[in-house]
């Protein structure tokens, strides 16, 4: 830590930013990552202006933030291009910004930033050299920073550091109408799954997500409720639920809104290394996250969650995981290393969240 960074404290106004921009574009899980550092943010400096820039279908995560207010980062309409980025920066320095924390760092956030000189900047360090080291030397086998501390990192540069606690969650929303619907009340214990994600191999087959569905029934009072995104994933998900009345099929049914609210509302969730882990620990529900070709180590474990919760396949069998650091490669060999993770793993874990030893 720089010494002008040991003087930025809390208390200490005149060298701590007024109005703070939060850049993070996409994606779900990564947005949903920034929530809690929005929060403690929140918690410790109260007076601070705190503005987040992203897209519109993440406004339902992001304005649930007390007090914080949201630009539109319309990518592919008005702020396409650098003409496009020139425009949105000066829609930024209107706001009268007078620092920005990019937890992005991709093409568009640079140009951004590049346009708006005299603006105090901190920019993520997202460890491309250990995570890259982890996927490629087998030796190199730890730990690495977890995201939303690498997040929180990026504060700190700006003379505001953080500390993340397990306060720093949102309050679970009223349930709507629609969910009780579709679900009924909730003298069942919910719990949500979510079998699939945007890569091939960091999802389950339908088989698999059929028979994981069957070995939750058999624990007591429960009910099913099935998360996913997209017409292809839907469809999946009705073979999965099959005829089941303890299990519901809810991609496609419920807006965005219904469906954070649904979460918020979980008694836990299931969940393969994607968004919808991310979404159920911005407000505080136990996650079980199933990992297949990619690894907790490389930092993206879902808030506030144990080790225990962390479903891995063995390295004694599958000794190159991970064999990437988001699930899109895949090496000869490891295609099924999902269908290796014995869903009783699963099961015993959840049982004992539900009888409260989490």
């Amino acid at each position: 830590m720089t010494s002008s960074i040991q003087s930025c404290v809390p208390g200490n106004k005149m060298q701590q930013p007024q109005r703070v921009l939060v850049m993070r574009l996409s994606a779900m899980g990564d947005v949903a990552m920034t929530i809690p550092v929005l929060l403690a943010l929140r918690r410790v400096y109260s007076d601070l202006e705190i503005s987040s820039l992203s897209r519109k279908r993440f406004f339902p995560i992001i304005q649930q933030v007390p007090g914080i207010s949201i630009i539109e980062a319309k990518v592919d309409k008005q702020h396409k291009g650098i003409l496009g980025l020139r425009r949105l920066a000066i829609e930024i320095s209107n706001k009268k910004i007078d620092a920005v924390a990019d937890v992005h760092n991709v093409l568009r956030t640079k140009v951004l930033r590049a346009f708006l000189p005299g603006t105090r900047k901190a920019v993520i360090d997202k460890g491309r050299r250990e995570k890259k080291k982890l996927i490629n030397d087998s030796d190199y086998f730890q730990q690495l920073k977890l995201t939303t501390q690498r997040y929180a990192d990026v504060f700190e540069q700006l003379g505001l550091p953080i500390e993340l606690t397990p306060v720093d969650i949102l309050p679970r929303l009223p349930i709507p109408k629609k969910v009780h619907s579709l679900v009924g009340d909730h003298q069942h214990r919910w719990i949500g799954i979510a079998p699939f994600a945007a890569h091939k191999y960091k999802s389950l087959t339908p088989k698999k997500a059929k028979a994981l569905v069957q070995a939750i029934l058999e624990v007591e009072n429960v009910k099913i409720v099935l998360l996913g995104g997209g017409s292809k994933e839907a469809k999946q998900l009705e073979i999965v639920a099959g005829t089941s009345s303890n299990v519901f099929n809810l991609a496609g049914f419920m807006s965005f809104e219904e469906e954070l609210a649904m979460i918020s509302n979980l008694d836990a969730m299931i969940s393969m290394d994607s968004g919808n882990g991310h979404l159920a620990a911005m407000y505080g529900v136990p996650v079980i996250t199933i990992w297949g070709n990619t690894h907790p180590f490389a930092g993206f474990v879902p808030f506030l969650q144990p080790d225990e919760n962390q479903i891995i396949a063995s390295r004694e069998q599958f000794p190159l995981i991970p064999t990437s650091i988001y699930g899109n490669k895949c090496p000869e060999g490891y295609e099924k290393v999902l269908e290796a993770i014995e869903c009783n793993a699963v099961v015993e874990r959840l049982r004992v969240i539900l009888e409260g030893a989490y």
